[in-house]
C-alpha cells in the first residue's frame, strides 16, 4: 500500500511540474488559449527530438521485424483494454448507449477473440468509441484552462493533466505483477501505437508550415469537438490560432471518428479486424490529417512503475 501511495505521488509530482514550470515563461506575443508558449516550444522540441532519434526508429524496427497479423493482435490486445476505460469514462459521462457498446466489444473481444487478440466487435459493426477523463470533466463544464505540452506525454491543458492522474489509476495494464512484466507491456504499447502513426506523423511534417501550432490547434480543436459530440465545427488544420467559437454543427461522424483503427479507416482490412499497419492513423474526426501527434496518447495512461 505504501508503495502504491508512493508512486502514486511521484506520478502526480512528474505531471503538475511541467504545469508549475510553466508559470516562470511567457512569450512576447501570447497565442490566445496559449499563455504558456515560450515553455511549451520547448518542450514540444525535446519530445520531436525524443521521437526523431528514438521512439520513431524503434517503431519503424519493429514494423520491418514483426509481421503484421502479430501486430494486429498486439494492437487489438490493448485496445481492448483501452475500451474497459472508455465504457467507464461513457457511463460517467451518462451516454449510456456508447458505453453499453463498449461493455459489449470488451466481452465479446475478450471470449471470442482470444483475450482481445482478435476485434471480433468491429466484424460484428459494434463502434469504438474513445474517452478518458479530461473528457468527461469537460463533459461537466470543467474549462480546459492553458494548452500545455508535458514532457514525453505531449499536447495537453491543465484540466487533461489533472485527468491523467485518474486515467492513470484506471489504465489495468497499471494492476499487472510482476513490474517487468508491466513495464514491457507499457513499452510494447508505446512501439505499437508509435508504429500506427509513422506514415500520419511524415505527413504533418511535410504539410505543416509550423508543427507547433498546428498540433496545438488541431488538439485543443479535436478535444472539444469529442466533449461536444459533433456539436462545433470540425478542426481546420491550419497554422493559425485555434477557433474556440466555431459552433457550426458537424457532420455525422463516419467510422473512423469512433475509434477504428489505421488499417481499416484507409479502407484496407484483414481477418483480424483492426490493423495497426503503418498507414497512417485515424485519431482526429475528420478524414486525411486527422492523426494527433506522437506523445501523451501512446503513453497514456502513462508508464510510471508502481
Amino acid at each position: 500500500m505504501g508503495k502504491k501511495n508512493t508512486s502514486w505521488r511521484v506520478s502526480a509530482a512528474v505531471i503538475f511540474a511541467a504545469s508549475a514550470l510553466a508559470g516562470c515563461t511567457s512569450v512576447p506575443t501570447q497565442t490566445k488559449g496559449d499563455p504558456l508558449e515560450g515553455l511549451n516550444r520547448t518542450t514540444f522540441a525535446f519530445n520531436e527530438k525524443l521521437d526523431q532519434y528514438a521512439l520513431a526508429p524503434a517503431a519503424r524496427a519493429y514494423v520491418f521485424a514483426v509481421p503484421q497479423p502479430v501486430r494486429d493482435s498486439i494492437f487489438n490486445f490493448f485496445s481492448n483494454i483501452g475500451d474497459v476505460y472508455s465504457a467507464a469514462n461513457n457511463l460517467l459521462q451518462l451516454k449510456v448507449t456508447d458505453g453499453v457498446e463498449d461493455v459489449m466489444r470488451v466481452v465479446i473481444n475478450t471470449v471470442f477473440g482470444v483475450g482481445g487478440l482478435f476485434d471480433v466487435a468491429t466484424l460484428a459493426k459494434l463502434p469504438k468509441h474513445n474517452a478518458d477523463f479530461g473528457l468527461t470533466l469537460g463533459h461537466y463544464g470543467v474549462p480546459p484552462g492553458p494548452y500545455l505540452v508535458l514532457p514525453l506525454l505531449g499536447p495537453s491543458t491543465v484540466r487533461d493533466t489533472a485527468g491523467m492522474l485518474v486515467d492513470f489509476e484506471g489504465d489495468l495494464t497499471t494492476y499487472i505483477r510482476p513490474i517487468w512484466l508491466r513495464t514491457t507491456l507499457y513499452g510494447i504499447r508505446v512501439v505499437s501505437v508509435r508504429a500506427s502513426l509513422l506514415d500520419a506523423s511524415d505527413l504533418l511534417a511535410s504539410a505543416a508550415l509550423d508543427k507547433y501550432s498546428f498540433v496545438r490547434n488541431t488538439y485543443l480543436q479535436r478535444r472539444q469537438y469529442m466533449i461536444s459530440d459533433g456539436d462545433t465545427a470540425l478542426p481546420t488544420y491550419d497554422n493559425g490560432p485555434a477557433d474556440d467559437t466555431a459552433t457550426a454543427k458537424a457532420p455525422p461522424p463516419s467510422k473512423a471518428e469512433v475509434g477504428t483503427s489505421p488499417g481499416e479507416a484507409d479502407g484496407q482490412s484483414n481477418t483480424t479486424g483492426t490493423s495497426p499497419s503503418n498507414s497512417g492513423a485515424t485519431h482526429g474526426p475528420t478524414s486525411g490529417l486527422q492523426m494527433m501527434p506522437p506523445g501523451r496518447y501512446y503513453t497514456l495512461p502513462g508508464p510510471f512503475p508502481k
